[in-house]
């Protein structure tokens, strides 16, 4: 009977090993999906952005070809991503972020744009800094 019950108590100890174990590495599995997925929504957007402004330095959006329709739905695809995975801070910059690329004037040698553009590109690097926070939190 000491057997039996020595046996049981062993076996009921390592089911709760292979229980914890499971649940950890499926955590784990867990953060590191949502923490890739972060990065790439985040990459995306912010390369998609960089392309926009680069492009709004010398036009406007109206005068954009299939090209920059590609960037934009890029953009637009990131920033949905960003809503479904990141914390409101995270969302509340992309959005911010979104509106001043849209708003994007050619700078044309004029410093009242230079300097909107400045802040736009503070903007942006407000925002990798927020995600890059974020990220390393999950």
């Amino acid at each position: 009977m000491d057997n039996i019950l020595s046996v049981a108590i062993g076996a009921g100890f390592g089911l709760m090993g292979v229980v914890f174990g499971s649940w950890f590495t499926a955590s784990r599995q867990g953060r590191m999906w949502l923490r890739e997925r972060k990065l790439k929504a985040g990459v995306d957007f912010t390369t998609a952005v960089v392309l926009l402004l680069d492009h709004l330095k010398e036009t406007r959006l109206g005068d954009d070809g299939p090209g920059v329709n590609e960037v934009v739905n890029r953009m637009q695809e990131a920033r949905a991503a960003l809503y479904l995975l990141c914390a409101s801070e995270t969302v509340d910059l992309a959005n911010a972020l979104a509106r001043r690329v849209w708003s994007t004037r050619p700078t044309e040698g004029r410093d009242d744009r230079r300097a909107e553009f400045r802040e736009t590109l503070d903007l942006l690097r407000r925002f990798t800094h927020q995600l890059r926070q974020e990220i390393a939190r999950s």
